[in-house]
């Protein structure tokens, strides 16, 4: 280790974490990409769009119930453990998806998936809330949350590539095929499982370093600086009765539904209205994620120099969206790649700058150690029991009434996250302006954050 022991053990946590959640999506991208071939070869056994996207819908409901177990599960067993049980899981269960056949067994197995990969997300916040101080937890919880939006990107150009290699050369036709995007997914994640299983650790105290404190302003008060177990109800009671809570879950309910759905039919909707080929649009849709992480890294940068004020980068990211939403739902992408990719582009950038927020460093400021795993397990529940219609009902809108219409649809859901962004912003700043007056400390300069 270097000459600064926590510094150094902060950066490897931080990619541990980083690389361990892009091992997460491959395993779960891998689904998204394979959807046109899956579609291509049961044609003829009448798997449509809505049936995909029932096999899309039933792993969110998973999700979002294993969201609300495993966030208390781990706040109570510690993120470490359950962040590498989820990663195993995922593994066996991509393994079993590729050797399945027929529709039934792909609900099944891809709900079990789903389950397990709820376990990632939880545990990587506790993990975070006990390595990184709160003047770093918004940059922090960004540069977390580029794992997932990167992760996305990588693994749709990785294993698009693959296809696109297969549909290019015979010899290599095997690539093409659904399964095989399975099994290199699995694999992949393996190797990624074996070095963060070598390098995460739990806390700074495993390594003999001190632990960083909580936000204040978390709402269990000065016990938020304890990540000792306590019991459900201890957990609950605070959080229940705090409005932030709520408002955070209704605007994730919007937002998880528009993530969701471009995370999954973004490669359908290029292949099947800018006409790429599967392979091409599997790596076009690469761009929303890549474009996403930019607009998350931004934002977290932003909100801790304006000291943690959420809502003054949420609220006017959350009006662009809809607007945005408005251009991609009323002009006509038909054959027209580029501009299809830009429209796109311009939803993935504001949409994922507040999306990154709400179970990242929301969850970490409201739940403190004591509670943050908890919080985001709540909130991301709420955000993915929205998520279910972004399979089966948008598939529905999509094949009986068009792309545009389902566009038109999110847009519409998302003008409640502006209410309740504004009502959100309107709080926090009330909140903090109080906590600053009788805390002149909070208005100390913000450190540097770990590379």
């Amino acid at each position: 280790m270097s000459k600064n022991p926590t510094r150094s053990w902060q950066r490897l946590t931080l990619l541990s974490l980083f690389l361990g959640y892009v091992g997460y999506y491959i395993c779960r991208s891998n689904l998204a990409v394979a959807t046109p071939l899956l579609l291509k070869e049961y044609a003829g056994a009448g798997i449509t769009k809505i049936e995909m996207g029932t096999v899309a819908s039933v792993g969110v409901m998973l999700y979002a119930i294993g969201k609300i177990i495993n966030g208390y599960l781990a706040d109570f067993l510690g993120g470490r453990l359950l962040f590498l049980t989820g990663m195993i899981c995922s593994i066996i269960f991509s393994v079993l998806f590729g050797l399945a056949s027929g529709l039934t067994l792909f609900i099944i197995i891809w709900a079990c998936n789903r389950f397990f990969q709820s376990m990632g997300w939880v545990a990587l916040v506790k993990t975070a809330s006990r390595w990184f101080p709160v003047e770093r937890h918004a940059t922090v919880m960004a540069i977390l949350s580029l794992s997932f939006l990167f992760g996305d990107a990588f693994a749709r150009i990785y294993l698009g590539s693959l296809i696109s290699l297969g549909e290019s050369y015979s010899l290599l036709g095997f690539l093409a095929d659904w399964r095989t995007v399975f099994f290199v997914a699995a694999i992949s994640l393996t190797l990624i499982t074996v070095f963060v299983y070598r390098t995460l650790k739990s806390s700074p105290i495993d390594v003999g370093l001190d632990e960083p404190s909580a936000n204040p302003l978390n709402v269990y008060g000065a016990e938020g600086n304890h990540a000792e177990r306590i019991s459900i109800k201890e957990v609950l009671k605070p959080l229940l009765v705090s409005p932030l809570f709520w408002l955070i879950c209704i605007m994730n309910f919007s937002l998880t539904l528009v993530r969701e759905t471009f995370n999954f039919w973004t490669p359908t909707f290029l292949n099947e209205v800018a006409q790429f080929n599967i392979g091409s649009a599997a790596i076009g849709s690469m761009l929303f994620p890549l474009v996403g992480g930019c607009s998350t890294y931004l934002a977290g940068i932003t909100s801790d120099r304006l000291q943690g004020r959420h809502g003054r980068v949420v609220l006017p990211s959350l009006i662009l969206l809809v607007l945005s939403l408005i251009l991609l739902a009323t002009i006509d992408v038909s054959g027209k790649p580029v501009l299809a990719l830009t429209l796109l582009s311009l939803v993935a950038f504001f949409l994922m700058a507040p999306y990154s927020f709400l179970s990242g460093v929301m969850a970490i400021d409201l739940g403190g150690k004591r509670g943050c795993s908890t919080v985001a397990g709540l909130i991301d529940s709420a955000g993915y029991l929205g998520a279910i219609l972004s399979g089966h009902t948008v598939g529905l809108i999509a094949q009986n009434y068009g792309w545009k219409m389902a566009f038109g649809g999110l847009a519409g859901i998302c003008c409640t996250a502006i209410i309740a962004g504004t009502v959100y912003w309107l709080i926090q700043e009330r909140e903090m302006n109080l906590a600053q007056a009788l805390s002149p400390e909070l208005e100390q300069e913000t450190p540097d954050v770990p590379a």
